[in-house]
């Protein structure tokens, strides 16, 4: 069984859900409070042990390889001011030389196309797929789970959640199979199956380990729904050869590419945060109840 050292983040696509907030700035790099969502992508992959960080860009992205970058000109002022609480804050996010990689999807041919941009960098060994816009949120990162689940069984792991059976339509679903260590054997996946065909409803909520194999599938992968090549689908093909497995997260993922799962995600992480808990929750609180006046008056 290799290591899972590398992991691929996609941050391509144009965000157009928040427009206009995205024709300028990448979706990626709107704030949960005060960092931005690929940020908490890559502490969670650190979290769990990766080593390399590559993300798959595409045009106007330039601003996501700056944040990463050193700026000389920040650490001078803070320094100079005395700010010794944002520079330590800074160093922390700061990843290491030779820690990252970027490569160009060049053209929004959907997830599958843009995995299998980062395949040189990978090579021929087991990686993580974290997709930034759903934010971890509970004690552990999801991703961590999933890879203790890697080690346990070796194959590929996808992170679940379950949704109202109900709502099945909106998910990728996997079939529930025997328990095997913190999670099951996968027995089948289905995109966005109707409640009454749904196998189950533990939907992939966008942490994966896969085998390099995948990358050889998606070369011939033919385009799905959407017309663009789907991960899901090459994921099918691959589990024909080898064995995939579900990692349950028991916390929550927030996902921040739609407007209410961003509010979402800014309430629980700054009701979350010692430092502004107290300055926000009563003030949500007022809100709360407020809009409930106002909806039984109307």
């Amino acid at each position: 069984m290799k290591k899972v050292r590398k992991a691929v983040i996609p941050v391509a696509g144009l965000g157009t859900r928040f427009l206009p907030a995205t024709k300028a700035m990448p979706k990626e790099m709107l704030t949960v409070v005060d960092r931005p969502v690929v940020q908490y992508a890559v502490d969670e992959a650190l979290e769990a042990g990766i080593e390399h960080i590559v993300f798959v860009t595409g045009r106007n992205k330039h601003v996501i390889e700056d944040y990463f970058d050193i700026q000389p000109e920040l650490v001078e002022t803070l320094t100079r001011s005395g700010k010794n609480e944002q520079l330590a804050s800074l160093s922390r996010l700061q990843p290491q030389p030779g820690t990252i990689s970027f490569t160009r999807q060049q053209a929004p041919h959907g997830l599958g196309h843009a995995v299998w941009c980062a395949r040189d960098i990978v090579g021929d060994e087991p990686f993580a797929l974290l997709l930034p816009d759903m934010v971890s949120f509970g004690d552990r990162g999801c991703l961590a789970g999933a890879m203790d689940l890697y080690r346990e069984t070796g194959g590929n792991v996808v992170a679940v959640e379950q949704c109202d059976p109900l709502e099945t339509g909106s998910y990728g679903i996997v079939g529930k199979g025997a328990s095997v260590g913190t999670g099951f054997t996968i027995t089948e996946m289905v995109e966005k199956p109707a409640p009454e065909a749904a196998p189950s409803n533990h939907y992939i909520n966008g942490r994966y380990v896969l085998q390099p194999e995948i990358f050889d599938i998606l070369s011939t992968q033919e385009r799905g729904a959407g017309n663009e090549i789907q991960l899901t689908d090459a994921m099918v093909r691959l589990s024909e050869s080898q064995k995939f497995y579900a990692s349950p997260f028991e916390g929550r993922m927030f996902d921040c590419g739609s407007k209410d799962g961003f509010i979402q995600a800014n309430v629980a992480f700054a009701l979350a945060r010692k430092d502004i808990c107290d300055l926000v929750f009563e003030p949500i609180e007022e809100m709360i109840a407020s809009q409930a006046r106002r909806s039984r008056a109307a």
